[in-house]
C-alpha cells in the first residue's frame, strides 16, 4: 500500500470507528481546558478527570486561582504526578492571564507557549478545541502509531507534527489528532499492538514479520 493510500485509509477508518470526537477531558471553557490539559502531562486524562472538580471548585476563574497559595493547589493536584512544577504554574499563569490578558486565555498559539508550564502541545491542544484554530497536536501515542502507520520517520514529536500536517488536509486536523489518540488507547497500544495485531496496522502492513521499533520521542 502506498502512503497516499494509507492515509486515505486510515483518514476514512478512523471517521468510521469515531465519528464522534469529544474532548477526553472535561472543562467548561478555555481556562479550565488550559488547566486541565496542563494537568495531562504524565498523567492520565481518567485522572486528571478525578482532580478537576476538586480544583475548579476552588477556583475555575484567573482571578480567582490567582488568589490561591501554591501549597494549596498543590494538594489537591498532587495524584497528578509533578505537582510542585503544576502548581506553581498554574498559580502563575494565572497572575499572568490577569496581567497581560485581561483574565482571558489568548487565541494566539505564540501568547499560549509564553505562559508557564504550557509547552507546544498543550497550547496546540487549546487553540484547536477551545478555538477551532486548526492544529495538529502530537504527543508520544500519536508519534507512535505515525511511524507504525508509516507516516513519518520522525525522531520527535516535532518532526511528526509536520509530517501529518504535510499529509492530511487542514480540515481534519483537530478531530483527527483526536481519532488517533482514541485508536491508540482502544486498539493500539504500546503494549497491545507491535505494528502487527490492530486492524490498520495489519492493512497498512500486511505482510510485516517482525515488530515495528517506533523512535522515541
Amino acid at each position: 500500500m502506498l502512503k497516499a493510500e494509507r492515509v486515505k485509509y486510515i483518514l476514512q477508518r478512523l471517521q468510521d470507528i469515531y465519528p464522534e470526537t469529544p474532548v477526553p477531558l472535561d472543562h467548561s471553557d478555555p481556562f479550565t481546558l488550559l488547566i486541565a490539559v496542563l494537568l495531562s502531562a504524565q498523567c492520565t486524562d481518567k485522572r486528571v478527570n478525578l482532580i478537576t472538580p476538586a480544583l475548579f471548585k476552588l477556583a475555575d476563574k484567573p482571578a480567582d486561582m490567582a488568589t490561591k497559595s501554591v501549597q494549596e493547589i498543590r494538594d489537591i493536584i498532587r495524584p497528578c504526578g509533578l505537582s510542585p512544577q503544576k502548581s506553581k504554574a498554574i498559580q502563575r499563569l494565572s497572575e499572568i492571564l490577569l496581567e497581560q490578558h485581561a483574565g482571558k486565555v489568548p487565541a494566539q498559539l505564540e501568547a499560549l507557549e509564553r505562559l508557564p508550564g504550557v509547552g507546544h502541545k498543550t497550547a496546540s491542544v487549546v487553540m484547536s478545541q477551545a478555538f477551532g484554530v486548526p492544529a495538529f497536536p502530537v504527543d508520544t501515542h500519536i508519534h507512535r502509531l505515525a511511524q507504525r502507520w508509516g507516516l513519518t520517520s520522525g525522531k520527535n514529536v516535532v518532526q511528526t507534527e509536520k509530517d501529518l500536517k504535510r499529509l492530511f488536509p487542514q480540515k481534519y486536523w483537530n478531530r483527527l489528532h483526536l481519532q488517533i489518540i482514541f485508536y491508540g488507547r482502544d486498539y493500539c497500544s504500546a503494549r497491545g499492538c507491535d505494528g502487527r495485531v490492530c486492524e490498520i496496522c495489519r492493512t497498512c502492513y500486511p505482510l510485516r514479520k517482525h515488530p515495528k521499533k517506533t523512535l522515541k520521542a
